[in-house]
């Protein structure tokens, strides 16, 4: 059996690498895609509904797919260092894949808007910090402006070849199912990874996509049907945003983004255009959701499923029922919904939403066996 080295070795006749390019690589990819049984009992919706745990990811996000595309390449051409801007995730696999490349990672953050499991992945790595008094957007446009005449290689989503190793997400969903899903639903802050799913899929079909920022619709990795067999459909795309952070809907930017979804609490993507691209050429549409309903959602998919995703993650699947239940999904779509982060990135979120008495008792197992008899 041949040991999985990570997502560059699995695909890289469908990636813009040159061959001699040495992949920088965590092990990242082959996530879990996970159909939601329980959930959808409870919820009384008909549909074939799916989440693909990115929090399975060696930092515990999505991230790391786009970030062995873009320290890997940045290597290859002798970079001696990395810059983001980040709400966290983006900082942790930067640190990460820095440190694995044994070059330097610097990093802006936003003042006081970054969730300490986050943070301290950026800390740990050995990370350069830097914390910005503004928001991420304030961020994202110093890391761009700084760049330009600073030796270092910028990695956010504007970097085209984090895009290129996101898409491959598509590939391993495309795989599993054997085709392509009715609907795949992702939460949008910088909107880069509805773009890169979508670049995916189309490469999957045969296609290509004006959103791409490499080949403009003119696709060299272009596959009838992928690693799966015969030209395959592809998806509606559908994002979901918080309503306190919601340019998408909102037709423009949002000046003070809040809410408790940290990831994607951005005002001004950097993917805008991308994925206009993107809801126009599949036909999806992008909508908006409560901090109330995400945080709800959230408890909802790890009390009936087991899976516990950060805050943003679950606005993908929050939004699938609503529109499941309202009909503008159609029952019996196949729909998979992505989990952008693992629950592990934001413990606090969940503490601070009220967390359960603990009991007491003595160390006997009478004691013991009374709270048992009483919940059981």
């Amino acid at each position: 059996m041949t040991r999985y080295t990570g997502l560059i070795d699995a695909y890289r006749h469908r990636l813009p690498l040159p061959p001699e390019a040495k992949a920088i690589s965590l092990g990242e990819g082959r996530t879990p895609l996970i159909k939601l049984d329980n959930l959808v009992r409870r919820e009384g919706v008909e549909a074939d509904l799916y989440v693909k745990f990115e929090g399975a990811n060696p930092t515990g996000s999505f991230k790391d797919r786009g970030m062995t595309m873009a320290v890997t390449e940045a290597v290859h051409r002798g970079a001696k260092a990395i810059l983001c801007a980040s709400t966290g995730n983006t900082s942790a696999a930067a640190a990460a894949y820095a440190a694995r490349a044994g070059i330097k990672s610097f990093v802006l953050i936003p003042e006081g808007k970054i969730a300490m499991g986050k943070l301290a992945q950026a800390v740990v790595h050995g990370a350069v910090i830097v914390q910005v008094r503004g928001n991420f957007d304030d961020g994202m446009r110093l890391v761009k402006e700084v760049s330009e005449n600073s030796p270092v290689v910028l990695v956010n989503s504007v970097n085209p070849y984090r895009l290129q190793g996101q898409k491959t997400a598509a590939f391993e969903i495309v795989e599993a199912l054997g085709e392509a899903p009715d609907y795949h639903c992702l939460p949008v802050g910088n909107a880069g990874n509805i773009t890169a799913h979508w670049i995916g899929y189309t490469e999957c079909s045969g296609a290509g996509t004006k959103a791409c920022l490499l080949c403009n619709g003119n696709c060299q990795f272009a596959v009838a049907g992928g690693q799966a067999g015969g030209k395959t459909k592809r998806p509606k795309m559908v994002g979901y945003q918080a309503d306190g952070s919601a340019p998408f809907l909102r037709g423009a930017a949002v000046k003070d983004p809040e809410t408790v979804a940290t990831a994607i609490r951005i005002g001004n993507p950097q993917s805008w255009d991308p994925a206009w691209i993107v809801q126009q050429e599949s036909g999806g549409w992008f909508d908006e959701l409560s901090d109330a309903e995400i945080l709800a959602c959230q408890r909802l998919l790890a009390e009936t499923e087991g899976v516990w995703c950060e805050p943003a993650s679950a606005a993908s699947l929050c939004g699938a029922l609503r529109d499941l239940k309202s009909g503008k999904i159609p029952a019996g779509s196949s729909i998979v919904c992505t989990l952008t982060g693992n629950g592990l990135k934001d413990p606090d979120i969940i503490l601070k939403s009220g967390a359960p008495e603990l009991i007491q008792v003595d160390a006997v197992r009478s004691a013991v066996e009374r709270v048992l008899v009483d919940r059981l």
